[in-house]
């Protein structure tokens, strides 16, 4: 996937405070290399306040994502695309509206690709989960009577591990 970097630094102090342009950019290229990412570039707002989306350097990253250059922005800290809960608000709805990473167990996504519809046979497993742990089982047993029933993974695996179930009952609780 393309992705564009996009860095900041508001102030002098924070350029050798631990969030400097160089910092930043280190993570960026780290992040980006150890999750196969093409970054197609690193824009970034020096001495801009993150008050406002209104940044050279931010603005010229969004029109590149708008003209389909980059499917994404990688950002080091959140805190350096903004720190206005209205502006995430517009960033959300106007860019980043889509659902990334992996749909957890006991949902689908739906065609509008942001909608979790929920599957009953896993919404069913779930419910068995909780309740062999509410009766004392052990992730292990749990995970071996899973497997026992023939009830799948979210990736269609028919052996349980109890890493899995330990991470349902996380996610659910």
């Amino acid at each position: 996937m393309k992705v564009i970097g996009y860095i900041r630094v508001s102030t002098e102090e924070q350029a050798t405070d631990g969030v400097s342009l160089a910092t930043q950019r280190e993570k960026l290229n780290g992040y980006a290399k150890l999750y196969d990412l093409e970054l197609v570039e690193i824009i970034e707002d020096a001495g801009e306040s993150g008050k406002t989306l209104n940044r050279p350097g931010l603005q010229r990253a969004l029109a590149m994502i708008r003209r389909g250059q980059a499917g994404g922005l990688l950002i080091a800290k959140l805190d350096r695309l903004s720190r206005s809960v209205v502006d995430w608000n517009t960033l959300i709805d106007g860019y980043f509206g889509e659902r990334c990473g992996k749909v957890r167990f006991g949902y689908r996504l739906a065609d509008d690709g942001t909608t979790l519809i929920a599957i009953p046979e896993e919404q069913e497993a779930i419910q068995t989960i909780r309740r062999l742990k509410a009766a004392g089982e052990s992730l292990r047993d749990i995970a071996a009577e899973l497997t026992r029933r023939g009830i799948l993974t979210k990736e269609g695996n028919a052996q349980w591990k109890h890493t899995t179930v330990a991470r349902i009952l996380e996610r659910t609780a």
